[in-house]
Parts: structure tokens; sequence; C-alpha cells
């Protein structure tokens, strides 16, 4: 799975659109055996489906699901239906995101911000992982790749997206640990891929400023980016490069020195002050 994704399974949580709809088209000029999309927007996982079958023209199994990944109860049910109709996937990408923003944490409800970001953002990769991943690993002779999307907030705090930033540090953490985990036990057909981009122009940020060295990056860049990642298995995708710097910053400067340099001197923590992007 070096060079390309054909004759493998793929699923893709939030693909009925933006970034998820570019690695389904990815899979497809690939010829991937099949595609699976979950998304909760029935209308443009219809359209996503059709657009994609045009171009597929029989050669790869486009299949759809109308599931709410928040909704923790669907996900098993849903996965079940999958190997039962597709297949185990060899390549899951969890991409569905929401965030809420441009608010302080007390101005953010319990029920309708945290509990849905923490849902979608951490708890679903999880559920839908563990799902799917015994049979990666029980498939020991076949290559499979597990992708999570997380951010560059889940490494570095930043005002008005308290929770976004800690749904994020979770799925980081998870993400690297399950990493090690398949490492040390000798599982090495399953890679996993933790990815954490700055700003993207999907819409979903919209209003938020790139702070100096992280101009708002483009969805095809990053897409690429990803993708040739997964395909070499590698751990760990930071875009832009400044992600890293800011990681190694945050470990060698004291606090308040992080805070007036990087945090307010390159423009960190004002990103959001402007911030209208959907969830």
């Amino acid at each position: 799975m070096t060079r390309t994704v054909r004759g493998a399974r793929v699923l893709i949580t939030g693909a009925a659109g933006g970034m998820g709809r570019m690695y389904a088209e990815r899979a497809v000029a690939e010829r991937a055996a099949s595609v699976t999309l979950w998304d909760r927007d029935s209308t443009a996982l219809a359209r996503t489906v059709d657009a994609l079958g045009a171009v597929s023209q029989g050669r790869t199994r486009i299949s759809s699901y109308v599931v709410d990944v928040g909704d923790l109860g669907a996900i098993a049910k849903t996965a079940q239906k999958v190997r039962k109709d597709v297949g185990n996937p060899d390549v899951l990408i969890n991409n569905a995101g929401i965030v809420r923003g441009n608010r302080y944490f007390w101005a953010t409800d319990n029920g309708d911000d945290t509990r849905p970001t923490m849902q979608v953002n951490a708890l679903a990769p999880m559920y839908i992982t563990r799902e799917f991943l015994p049979g990666m690993i029980a498939n020991a002779y076949r290559e499979a790749r597990i992708v999570n999307i997380a951010s560059a907030a889940g490494t570095l705090a930043n005002p008005r997206m308290a929770v976004y930033a800690a749904s994020k540090a979770a799925l980081i953490g998870w993400s690297d640990s399950l990493r090690l985990e398949l490492e040390q036990a000798d599982h090495g057909n399953v890679k996993v891929t933790t990815v954490t981009p700055s700003y993207i122009s999907t819409g979903m940020f919209a209003g938020a400023r790139g702070p100096v060295l992280a101009p708002v990056l483009e969805p095809e860049y990053v897409v690429d980016r990803v993708w040739r990642a997964m395909l070499a298995g590698r751990p760990l995708v930071q875009l832009p490069w400044s992600v890293g710097l800011s990681r190694a910053l945050r470990g060698l400067l004291p606090t308040r020195a992080f805070d007036r340099i990087v945090g307010d001197g390159f423009g960190v923590y004002r990103t959001m002050e402007r911030f209208t992007g959907r969830g």
C-alpha cells in the first residue's frame, strides 16, 4: 500500500463534502475495491455517491450510510452493516469533525456544545476504530491504515475554542497511543497516521485568521500530504511546518514567555476572534 489503495476497501467518515469527499475521490481514482462513505447529511451524501459512481464507472464499489457519528449508539449498528455488506475496511479515515467557536468556555452550553464536540471529535473515532480494528489485526498478511484527522489546536491552547482544543488533544493522545500499542503487540500490518493541521479553508473555520508562519491551508494540499503519509504509514503529519515549531517552543519556553512570543506576538491567541464557520 505504499503507492496506491488499488484493491483496498476504504471507509471515510464525514465524506459527503469537503475533504472527506476529496479523500473518496482519491480512492476512486486509484481504483480502490470499495469506497464506503459515512455522513449525517443524506442529501449531500447522495450527490457524492452519484458523482463518484460516474467517475468509477463500476470499477469501484461505492456504498453510503447515513449516520451521525455523534450518536455513539448508531456506530456499532452501522459498522455491523458495513461488515456484512462490504467487508471490513483496510483503510479507515476518521475525518468527521465539528467546531463550536468564538465564545469563551463559560458561554458554551454543555448539551449543545461540549457534549457533541467531544462525542464527534474524540469518542467517535475511538468507537469506530474499535469496531473495525480487530478485523484489520486478524488479517495479518494484508496492509491496513488508520488515519485520524486531529488539529494543531490539540497541541496548543487557544482562546475561544477550549472544548474543540480539548477534543483534539484527546484524539491525538489516543491516536498515537494506539500506534504504539500496535507496534508493541507486533501488529505491524496496521499503521496509524495522526494529522494535526492548522486552519483549512473548507468553510468549517470561516472567519478564523492564520497566525504568523501558519497561513490558512488549501484543502487540496492537505489531502495530498495526508494521503501520501497514509500510504507510507508515516505516524504524524503536521501542517504547516510551524505547527511542529510551536510544539517545540511550548516545551522549551516558560509559559508566560510562550504566551507573549507565540500566543500574542505571532497572533495565535487572536485567530478565533472573527470566527463565523459552520459546525
